[in-house]
């Protein structure tokens, strides 16, 4: 039993410097920069003549147009700046975008959720923006 035990741990052994590990000119090879033009000779050496290559194609960048922006996917959380912004597009927020949820903009909220039939509680959760956050929208088309 034990020459059996000793004859596998020689072979796992042997197996392993054999070529199992990674041998140290593989990593360097792995390493070094490849140049332009190290690639270029290297293609120049291919079998295809260079009549039957086909050319290489660029395409200029699309000028960037305005889009909307998308919601992210899953729970939607607005910011202190989107609240406020689609209060005041509702007309239920006078003061100024400051980014921060203070007793003025509490108000706004509980008025707003008071008039289109939500729990009243000054929070916006995911209810109260889905009818709040079309009034953000709304801002978007009007300032482009």
């Amino acid at each position: 039993m034990k020459k059996f035990v000793f004859i596998i741990a020689i072979a796992a052994i042997g197996i392993y410097l054999a070529g199992c590990g990674k041998k140290e000119s593989d990593l360097s090879a792995l390493q070094e920069p490849t140049s332009m033009e190290a690639l270029t000779a290297q293609t120049a050496v291919s079998t295809v003549p260079a009549a039957e290559v086909s050319p290489v194609v660029t395409y200029a960048a699309a000028p960037e147009s305005k889009l909307e922006q998308l919601p992210p996917s899953g729970p939607f959380k607005p910011s202190a700046m989107d609240i406020q912004t689609a209060l005041k597009n509702a007309n239920y927020y006078l003061g100024s975008i400051d980014g921060k949820i203070g007793p003025k903009t509490k108000k706004a909220i509980e008025a707003f959720q008071k008039d289109n039939g939500l729990a009243v509680d000054g929070k916006v959760g995911p209810k109260t923006w889905q009818v709040l956050g079309k009034y953000l929208a709304t801002a978007a088309v009007v300032q482009q």
